[in-house]
């Protein structure tokens, strides 16, 4: 800005220079061609008298810088101080045809020696012209003596440019001093003052604006950063935008500025999908874990100019479809062994292809067969009830002492089949629950553990009540789980020995109920289990409606 300032200060000096200068030198030049006429005009009044006393004799001894001609009534040369052989009529020039006409008459033109000569012509008393010409020189002489003033110009010119310079600094001093943060309108120029309250006005805008959106920043970085799953911006170039802490996690540390790059080569291929503008999904493993994600590319204008990525945790998701998928098949096998016994002594009785002896065996079959699908299809109940989350369970005081003496007494009969003594110890302890569910927890444990004991052994119950929890606890003196094996034991249809659980009549449901009953209630199992020697199942309970874990 202080070059144009300068620029345009000193143009405009330098054409007010010019244009003084200019009307300067125009005033000097008419005013030196009036004056060398006026000259001329005297020196041809004399010229004039003279001759028409003294004739051609008087020219003769006239002393002139240019030229004198006597011009005939016809336009002829009577005489020439030059003796210029000038052949034509002398009326043709301007000068000599205003004399004529008018009396007297002027002009400039070339010369006959190409020179530029000015001419005053006067009509003598006679009738004849008399006309003086002086060389156009002598007025380019007088303009000699205006050298000085070019010098001043130069000068001038000179001092314009500095000062100039100096006024574009002085007029932009208060300018450039001015602080755009805190501006003082005392210190500037008045025509200033609209601006600088314009500036200040945009500026807490702008810094409204800018706490505005800080805060939704902020709001926006909190509220991706609390989710589990992970949420990526990157643009068209594949440089990451913004991250929240899941998706640092899962691209292996990728920052903010990073182009963002899987270990994952199909994901990669999705990635790129998007940045071609199309929708993707794909599945990935990290850690241990499943996660599915979402690729959307960005569109403004209908080009792509980013994707944004969500990555969804679907291990539990991808877990519970396995367990629908083996249950289904589990539940099919399960069902499908009994039928097929059933059916095949079915037919051969219907048949008659068997004694009256081999009948009443075939029924007895039929009938544990029978036996074994409705506890089946009993335990499949039961479970699809513990599932139905939507399904309203009316909860209620319920002891711990007195539920496990009643499964003792609906066990008393198949213990004492296989000499197995039980035990209950404690004392009455009350938690908030749903009878029936507790009730089928301790009596799938209770039954287990006669069911996996060795002949003659022992299972004891006991009923604790500490500050926090109630505590009841199965211990029996059976095979034992496998360690291997003790963190499946839960599963569903999940049996440790097949061949065992076969020949007793398991039906692998058992400790799926124990473990959705403590979901229910917040409960937590624990399991210590030694091969050979026994087995604990331990149910905590909580005290308070909120629940232990």
């Amino acid at each position: 800005m202080t070059r144009k300032i300068f620029i345009y200060a000193f143009l405009t000096g330098g054409l007010v220079l010019i244009l003084c200068g200019s009307l300067f030198f125009g005033l000097q030049y008419k005013q030196t061609l009036d004056e060398n006429y006026e000259a001329l005009k005297r020196e041809a009044d004399f010229a004039a008298a003279g001759l028409m006393t003294g004739g051609t004799d008087y020219l003769k001894s006239l002393r002139n810088n240019g030229n004198i001609t006597w011009i005939a009534a016809d336009g002829s040369v009577i005489y020439d101080s030059r003796q210029a052989s000038d052949n034509n009529n002398q009326r043709e020039y301007k000068e000599v045809r205003d004399a004529f006409e008018k009396g007297e008459g002027q002009g400039i033109r070339d010369s006959i020696d190409d020179n530029n000569t000015m001419y005053y012509a006067c009509l003598c008393d006679d009738g004849t012209v008399l006309r003086l010409s002086r060389p156009v020189s002598v007025v380019k002489y007088a303009f000699s003596s205006v050298s000085p003033v070019l010098w001043v110009f130069v000068l001038v010119s000179i001092i314009s440019g500095v000062v100039a310079f100096r006024v574009a600094k002085l007029v932009l001093r208060p300018i450039n001093d001015l602080n755009l943060d805190n501006p003082d309108t005392s210190d500037i120029y008045s025509e200033l003052e609209p601006l600088v309250n314009r500036l200040q006005e945009q500026k807490a805008t702008i810094n409204e604006q800018m706490d505005e959106l800080k805060h939704r920043q902020r709001e926006f970085a909190a509220l991706t950063n609390s989710m589990e799953e992970g949420f990526l911006l990157i643009d068209k170039e594949g440089f990451i935008l913004s991250a929240n802490t899941a998706a640092i996690r899962l691209t292996n540390g990728c920052e903010i500025g990073d182009v963002l790059k899987f270990s994952d080569e199909d994901i990669n291929k999705e990635l790129q999908k998007a940045l071609d503008g199309a929708h993707s999904e794909a599945l990935m493993a990290h850690d241990g874990r499943s996660y599915r994600v979402i690729v959307n590319p960005v569109l403004v204008h209908k080009r792509v100019s980013g994707v944004v990525l969500l990555m969804l945790d679907v291990t539990e998701k991808e877990q519970r479809e396995r367990l629908r998928q083996e249950f289904s098949a589990n539940v099919s096998h399960e069902l499908k062994t009994p039928l097929t016994s059933i059916s095949g002594f079915a037919e051969l009785i219907h048949e008659g292809l068997c004694t009256e002896e081999k009948m009443r065996e075939f029924s007895g079959d039929i009938y544990r067969e029978s036996q074994r699908l409705i506890t089946l299809v009993d335990d499949i109940i039961k479970l699809s009830r513990l599932d139905e989350e939507g399904v309203i369970q009316e909860f209620e005081e319920v002891d711990l002492y007195r539920v496990a003496e009643d499964v003792m007494d609906s066990l008393k009969s198949a213990a004492e089949k296989r000499s197995i003594t039980f035990e209950l110890t404690g004392t009455h302890a009350y938690i908030n629950g749903v009878w029936q569910t507790v009730h089928e927890m301790i009596y799938n444990l209770c039954d287990n553990a006669i069911k996996y004991n060795r002949e003659g052994g022992s299972v004891r119950i006991a009923v604790e009540e500490n500050t926090d929890v109630v505590k009841i606890f199965v211990e029996d003196t059976g095979i034992g789980i496998p360690y291997s094996e003790q963190e499946r034991i839960f599963e569903r249809f999940y049996r440790v020995d097949k061949s065992h659980s076969k020949r007793i009549g398991g039906t692998g449901l058992g400790l799926s109920i124990v473990k959705h009953g403590a979901q229910l209630h917040n409960a937590r199992t624990e399991v210590e289990s030694v091969p050979g020697k026994g087995t604990r199942v331990t149910l905590l309970f909580p005290k308070s409606s909120e629940g232990l874990l």
